[in-house]
């Protein structure tokens, strides 16, 4: 059941590069190894925090192959596969091979800004095509357009085959009204680290994690707490990042993430522009909260 391979911590998986800029497959497959052996329960490929854009078609192609033979069946994995232009994802879409795929993760189209009814009908031809289950995510503060939870919920009930939404609008009054009218067979992922936790006391499934990348352990079994119940233990741990959270985003996503895994020597502290690497003050006070946390650096 799709419902139960999308709960828990799912982790946006980063994109490390070499010096030159080239994909560093090494570490790539360190950091997926990691997440496996520290009980993410599935993974993103080719998100946002992938740095997707900066990469060519075929270094996409790579990066998915590369991914999907080391997890091996091991974890569930969603596929990133969205953009602002209808037309060409169902093009894409009916000529990909969506073998080991359990869910693409398609964001609203960006720039174009479209209505709530274009919204409505860009996702629902996606859903008329698509061959695998699909998550929305809905992150305005990239898009620059919000999905209203009227939208979702009108796809939510419509279309079986969307299941599930990653909600990164940051409104929890939103994001709670999803919840409170969502029908049964829809979930809700928190797409924001720092409100995962708050989230699961309303009754979200779970969350895609950046900070996931370096400590799936830890955050998957706060996400494991709260899905239990045991809310006080979780929000232990909640708070135990707090500081962590605010640093990760500070000068952009994937900046503080791969500021964090270099510090913790599994990649280089490298990115694509138009992006680059967090400001040394914001390295150094990671270095010092993980210091804190006993984090080797």
């Amino acid at each position: 059941m799709i419902k139960n391979k999308l709960t828990g911590m799912g982790v946006a998986l980063i994109t490390p590069f070499t010096q030159d800029e080239s994909i560093d497959f090494t570490a790539l497959g360190k950091i997926v190894d990691h997440l496996i052996k520290n009980e993410a329960d599935y993974i993103v490929v080719l998100g946002t925090t992938a740095e997707t854009p900066a990469l060519t078609e075929e270094e996409q192609h790579q990066v998915l192959e590369f991914v999907k033979e080391r997890v091996n069946g091991k974890i569930p994995l969603v596929l990133g596969f969205g953009g602002n232009c209808t037309r060409a994802i169902i093009n894409r879409m009916k000529n990909f091979d969506f073998s080991g795929i359990d869910a693409i993760l398609t964001v609203t189209p960006y720039y174009n800004k479209p209505s709530q009814e274009g919204i409505y009908q860009h996702y629902k031809a996606i859903a008329q095509v698509s061959p695998v289950p699909i998550i929305l995510y809905n992150v305005p503060g990239r898009t620059g357009v919000n999905m209203a939870p009227e939208t979702t919920l009108r796809l939510a009930n419509e279309f079986e085959n969307i299941v599930a939404i990653k909600e990164a609008s940051g409104n929890i009054s939103q994001i709670n009204t999803l919840i409170k009218n969502k029908p049964e067979s829809f979930s809700v992922i928190s797409g924001d680290d720092g409100i995962a936790y708050p989230l699961m006391t309303l009754g979200a499934i779970g969350v895609i994690s950046v900070i996931g990348n370096a400590f799936p352990k830890e955050f998957s079994r706060m996400i494991r707490l709260a899905l239990n119940g045991d809310y006080k233990s979780a929000g232990e741990i909640h708070q135990s990042f707090f500081e962590l959270f605010s640093l990760l985003f500070v000068d952009g996503n994937p900046a503080g993430v791969k500021c964090m895994l270099n510090a913790m020597g599994f990649c280089e502290n490298k990115l694509r522009l138009p992006l680059v690497p967090t400001k040394i003050t914001t390295y150094e006070k990671i270095r010092n909260v993980l210091n804190d946390l006993n984090i080797k650096c």
